[in-house]
C-alpha cells in the first residue's frame, strides 16, 4: 500500500489539455475548489467538463478553459445561475451537452462499470432529447418491449472530488448529508484525486463514523491532498457551511477583477489569505 498524498500542483502537473475531467460535489456544495484554482494557475485548456456544476464550472467557464461541459445544471444554489458560465454560454465560447440529473448518474454508472451505455426513463418526452440529437433509444428484449434512452458512459481521464477525510491510501470520507456522487467520479475516471479538509489515519475513518461513510475506496484514487478550507466558497458539512457573502462577491464582480484580486497570487496559500483579507476589510 502506497502513500498517495500529493499538492494541488502537483496534481494539475498529471493533467493535460485537451482531457476531458470530472468535477465532484454538486452546486455549490463540496466542490474540490482548491483543485479547480491549481487548474486555473496552469496552462490547461481545451478540457471537457462533466460536473453537476457550481462555481467549479463558472471559474473554468470564465477563464476560457472548457471546450465543452456536460453537466444537468450549473448552480449557485442561493443563486440560481452562475453568472460567469450565463456570460461564457451568451459568448458561445463552449459547448454544452445537457441531460437530465438522473441521465448524468446513468453516465456515470455506465462507466463505472465499463459498459457503453445504460438504459433510463429520464429524458423521454423531455427536450433532452431534441437538443442532444446524438441521443439513441433501445427497446427492452424482454416481453415488456418497453422503449428507454440510452444513455452513454461517460468516461473520463480525470476526476477530482473533495471530502472531509481521507488517510494517505486514498480512502475518502463524506461526513455530510449527501455523497453526491463522488465514488462514481472516481471510479468512472482513469485517474483520481481527493482533497480533503483533513488527512487522518485509516484508523481514526471509522473511529466516530459509520463504515458507510467512507464513500471513496482506495483502489480508485490516485492522488490525496489535504486541503483545509479547499472547498471554499462551497460547503462542506459540517466541516464548514457556503461562503454566502464570498459567493455573492463572487457572482457580482466581472471576471479579470475577480481573478485578479482572489487567484493571481501563484498559490492555494495566497487565495486563502487574499480571501482573510477580503473578510478582515469587511469588518
Amino acid at each position: 500500500m502506497t502513500d498517495k498524498t500529493m499538492t494541488p500542483d502537483e496534481v494539475v502537473a498529471r493533467l493535460r489539455s485537451g482531457m476531458t475531467i470530472g468535477i465532484g460535489g454538486w452546486g455549490s456544495r463540496r466542490k474540490p475548489m482548491a483543485l479547480v484554482r491549481a487548474l486555473l494557475r496552469s496552462e490547461i485548456t481545451d478540457l471537457t467538463v462533466v460536473s453537476y456544476g457550481g462555481p467549479d464550472v463558472g471559474l473554468l467557464a470564465a477563464a476560457g478553459r472548457v471546450r465543452r461541459l456536460v453537466t444537468a445544471f450549473v448552480t449557485l444554489d442561493s443563486i440560481p445561475l452562475d453568472p460567469h458560465f450565463r456570460a461564457a454560454r451568451e459568448r458561445g465560447t463552449l459547448a454544452l451537452t445537457e441531460y437530465d440529473e438522473a441521465m448524468v448518474a446513468r453516465g456515470l454508472e455506465a462507466a463505472a462499470h465499463r459498459l457503453p451505455f445504460l438504459p433510463v426513463r429520464a429524458g423521454l418526452g423531455s427536450d433532452v432529447m431534441r437538443v442532444n440529437p446524438g441521443l439513441r433509444t433501445v427497446r427492452s428484449p424482454y416481453e415488456d418491449g418497453e422503449e428507454l434512452v440510452a444513455v452513454p458512459a461517460l468516461r473520463m481521464d480525470a476526476a477530482l472530488v473533495h471530502v472531509n477525510r481521507a488517510d494517505r491510501l486514498g480512502n475518502g470520507q463524506y461526513l455530510g448529508p449527501d455523497p453526491y456522487f463522488d465514488d462514481l467520479f472516481c471510479e468512472a475516471a482513469d485517474s483520481a484525486y481527493v482533497s480533503c479538509e483533513r488527512l487522518v489515519t485509516t484508523a481514526e475513518l471509522t473511529k466516530g463514523a459509520a463504515p458507510q461513510t467512507l464513500l471513496v475506496r482506495r483502489p480508485y484514487v490516485t492522488g490525496v491532498v489535504e486541503t483545509p478550507n479547499g472547498a471554499h466558497f462551497t460547503s462542506c458539512a459540517p466541516d464548514h457551511g457556503r461562503d454566502e457573502a464570498f459567493l455573492r462577491l463572487y457572482a457580482s464582480t466581472p471576471w479579470d477583477e475577480f481573478a485578479g484580486r482572489f487567484l493571481s497570487g501563484g498559490s492555494e496559500r495566497a487565495y486563502q489569505a487574499a480571501v482573510a483579507a477580503w473578510r478582515e476589510g469587511r469588518r
